[in-house]
Parts: C-alpha cells; structure tokens; sequence
C-alpha cells in the first residue's frame, strides 16, 4: 500500500514564503509523475505545478515565477517552494502522483494526499 503525506502549510503574511513537502511510503516500485493541485473554498481543484520522471516541470499561469516544484528521487519526496505567496494562493493543498506500487501487479496507480492548509493572510 503506497501513502502520500503533505507537510509544511500553514499561515503567512502576504509576500512570504512556505515550502510544501510531500512524501511517498509504501511499497513504491516507480514513481513516474508527482504533482500539487489546490482547491480553494468555493472553487474547483486545480493543477499548480507537477514533475515526471525525466524531470520536465510544468506549472500553472498563477504561479509561473513564483512557486517551484522539485523532488529528492532518493527519499521518494516531491517539494512545492512557493514566494511571493498571495491571498488568493489561499487553499488546500494536495499531493498527488502516479506510482507503480510493484507486486503483484505493476500497475500505474494515481494516489493523492490528504492536504494541507495554506492561509496566506496579514
């Protein structure tokens, strides 16, 4: 059984920063994708950034320059360092990642976080 377990929200001033960690346990045979989706009161969730295996990042408009995705392949773990952080990056936080879980089936499996609060308020 694989788990993902979200670290690191909290509250902030606005223009402060936090960094977001999310760890894989379990038996994790590959990792090939890992991401952070948001979901603010009232609001769909959305994509904020995620990362494959080869390492390409992708991010969404809203953050572009400010929040950064990396990962420590070793310890299975994906980061979200977000700056400059706003009102309106108010929300939870989830990791999400697609995970071959190894025997007995290989098989490519989406998992997700329970989330993290992220309140971004003076």
């Amino acid at each position: 059984q694989v788990h993902l377990v979200e670290s690191g929200g909290g509250l902030v001033q606005p223009g402060g920063s936090l960094r977001l960690s999310c760890a894989a346990s379990g038996t994790v045979f590959s990792i090939n994708a890992m991401g952070w989706y948001r979901q603010a009161p009232g609001k769909e969730r959305e994509k904020v950034a995620g990362i494959i295996s080869g390492g390409s990042t992708n991010y969404a408009d809203s953050v572009k320059g400010r929040f950064t995705i990396f990962r420590d392949t070793a310890r299975n773990t994906v980061y979200l360092e977000m700056n400059s952080l706003k009102p309106e990056d108010t929300a939870v936080y989830y990791c999400n990642a697609w995970i071959v879980p190894g025997p007995p089936a290989y098989v490519n499996t989406e998992y997700w976080g329970k989330g993290t609060l992220v309140t971004v308020s003076s």
